[in-house]
């Protein structure tokens, strides 16, 4: 008999997931909270080598490459522009990329719908058991879904990461700020693919031009404590107002890209996910973000989430499925703990102040040489997953 899988969330990792769980011959269906599609939502990230290649089991990476653009280098620079360190984003083959969430996410809804796979929208969860026979969603309309596994691809602020754990940590604020936009009409001297990344005197700044020549950019804004709900919304003027104060004694392009943007992001506090007790409990078990946030420094998110599926789902084809849960947690959390753990060292030397600013700047051209050349690097953009070979 066919198992069935109940995927909690519809956006990167729920349809990738999805997609991997059918290929093992596992009937997936996809819940999702928001009531339609995220066309167009979100901002943009990069795919390393790694996640490229884990999106090449689901036949999903050439979509997904065709709508971003290689982006295989880092120059990192301090609020003067001087250059003080270079790293590689991934690995020469293939290389890493970029591309807007909402592109990422398109590929990978189409190819779910193309293969006839359900999700449902409007689909928010309040509650999860295992009653032994079956695993039961609840959801807030208060409708049930009962199938053989749940899993969790809700995010960093997951349902089913609480109903597995109710003492599990909360997401820890890491103590920015993230926005970002789209610059049009305004040159700037780094090649096209080649992001540039600044650790201004305030805050941190960070761009990449297109093809086209439009540049993307983004800003981590120091801010303690963590902003209540509601407290960041206002325009995207005010937003290029404080933005620009903050940016105005760096150099680089940040106030000209500012001032090309017709519509700035929303700012919101970015958080992280770096240790969760148990990832599972009975037949119901936790992915992505809901288990692993790293911060937006290891431009490791989506790859991880991506990963994260296709292994979860060769374990389950191979294995029953509480045993099948238990073997994916092993093999995946020592790879995603060192990466969060690596992206949390960096992230903290973005709100550096005097001293600590000068200690980064001479250190991190040698970390830097360091790394790239070193096994963790090949260790996190080498990885691929063999989907014919047994999990076991």
């Amino acid at each position: 008999m066919t198992r069935t899988a109940l995927v909690i969330g519809g956006g990167i990792a729920g349809p990738a997931t999805a997609l991997a769980l059918q290929k093992a011959g596992i009937e997936p269906i996809v819940y999702e909270a928001h009531p339609a599609h995220a066309d167009g939502v979100g901002g943009f990230l990069t795919l390393g080598t790694n996640g490229i290649e884990a999106l090449r089991v689901l036949d999903v990476d050439e979509r997904a490459l065709a709508a971003g653009f290689p982006t295989p280098t880092i120059t990192l620079r301090n609020s003067a522009g001087r250059c003080i360190g270079e790293t590689p984003t991934g690995l020469a083959t293939p290389p890493s990329h970029t591309l807007k969430r909402a592109d990422l996410y398109a590929a990978l809804r189409d190819k779910a719908r193309a293969r006839g796979i359900c999700v449902e929208h409007g689909k928010r969860l309040v509650d999860a058991r295992d009653s032994g026979g079956d695993v039961r969603a609840v959801f807030a309309d208060g409708s049930e879904a009962a199938g053989d596994v749940m899993v969790g691809a809700d995010g960093v602020h997951s349902t089913l990461r609480r109903i597995v754990d109710p003492g599990a940590p909360a997401p820890a604020y890491s103590g920015l700020l993230g926005t970002g936009g789209y610059a049009t009409g305004v040159p700037v001297e780094a090649p096209a693919g080649g992001f540039e990344m600044i650790f201004g005197a305030r805050a941190f700044f960070g761009y990449v031009a297109a093809p086209d020549g439009e540049v993307w950019w983004f800003a981590n804004v120091p801010r303690r404590p963590e902003p209540a709900r509601g407290e960041l919304e206002t325009t995207s003027e005010e937003w290029r107002r404080q933005l620009a104060a903050l940016f105005g004694d760096d150099a680089g392009p940040a106030i000209p890209l500012l001032e090309g943007t017709p519509e700035i992001a929303p700012a919101g506090p970015i958080h992280t996910l770096a240790h969760l007790p148990s990832w599972r409990r009975g037949r119901l078990a936790v992915i992505g973000d809901a288990a692993h946030a790293p911060s937006p420094t290891s431009g490791q998110g989506a790859s991880l989430a991506i990963e994260d599926g296709v292994v979860l789902a060769k374990c389950l084809r191979d294995l029953p499925t509480a045993e099948g849960l238990a073997r994916f947690e092993a093999l995946r959390r020592p790879r995603v703990e060192r990466i969060v753990k690596s992206a949390a060292r960096i992230n903290s030397s973005k709100a550096a102040g005097p001293v600590g600013a000068r200690l980064r700047d001479a250190m991190l051209p040698w970390i830097l040489r360091l790394t790239a050349d070193g096994k963790a690097h090949r260790e996190t953009y080498g990885y691929r997953i063999e989907w014919e070979s047994g999990a076991a």
